[in-house]
């Protein structure tokens, strides 16, 4: 079979993103395929971060933000994803949120990755290698992102803090996300972050990337019994669908997590 025909048939899929507690997500079965996916979900993430920045061809806003701190301190790149992470996850507490294994494996294992990858990578010289890099970057991204999302093991301590303000401020999800990756973007553009033209295709494209690969990536679950008689069409992963993201309003702890940033 094709990778053109994998992914139609992945399109086809219907499988359920369920919101559960922490709790929940521990007792909603296929534990090892899950646990798995989500480790190397977040590792490919890392990946594709560290061939955006060796591209130099502009970074998402997060880590516009990332690099535009790095100028500022003796850390590794790495190093800060986790530290921010970190300082998001302690913003989670006055919105009463309650991290998942995903979440808290999202703030250590990206940063790692990321580092690690830096070190094996070499920076291409040749612009059409950087746009390889940046293009593949994206891709990879998507993979990874819809592997983190689809082992339904949370949201990142970033999606979390954007659904999480959304709710207790009664704004649009649209509207917080946009806020705050406006906020960061242009900070870590003061800081010295590098934004390119690659900032721009990022944004254009890693929606319709985490959209190719979710519905063939989402693990189906065991849902929670006081949702087994709720879960209806709107909340699946559907790649049919008519031009709707593939995370339905049903789910509103992974709504709007297009991959930007599942960290």
């Amino acid at each position: 079979m094709s990778p053109i025909q994998t992914l139609r048939n992945g399109a086809a899929r219907r499988v359920d993103l369920i919101p559960m507690t922490p709790m929940e997500q521990l007792r909603a079965g296929r534990t090892v395929r899950r646990v798995t996916q989500l480790f190397v979900g977040l590792w490919l993430y890392g990946t594709a971060m560290a061939m955006f920045i060796e591209a130099e061809l502009g970074l998402d806003p997060w880590d516009v933000f990332h690099y535009g701190v790095q100028q500022h301190v003796d850390l590794s790149f790495g190093t800060i994803v986790i530290i921010v992470g970190g300082f998001v996850l302690l913003l989670w507490i006055p919105l009463k949120q309650w991290p998942g294994l995903g979440t808290v494996a999202n703030v250590f294992v990206i940063g790692i990755a990321t580092d690690v990858m830096l070190a094996v990578l070499e920076a291409p010289s040749e612009l059409w290698l950087r746009w390889t890099f940046l293009l593949g970057g994206i891709v990879v991204n998507g993979i990874g992102a819809a592997m983190y999302i689809g082992s339904q093991y949370g949201p990142g301590p970033r999606d979390g803090l954007m659904t999480g303000l959304a709710r207790r401020t009664g704004l649009s999800i649209r509207l917080v996300r946009t806020s705050l990756e406006v906020t960061v973007l242009a900070v870590g553009w003061l800081l010295g972050g590098v934004v390119g033209f690659g900032t721009v295709l990022y944004a254009l494209l890693i929606g319709p990337a985490v959209q190719a690969f979710l519905p063939l990536l989402t693990v189906r679950v065991t849902p929670p019994r006081r949702l087994t008689s709720e879960l209806v069409d709107p909340s699946a992963v559907d790649g049919e669908g008519e031009g709707e993201d593939p995370v339905g309003t049903r789910t509103p702890e992974l709504a709007g997590c297009d991959g930007q940033r599942p960290a």
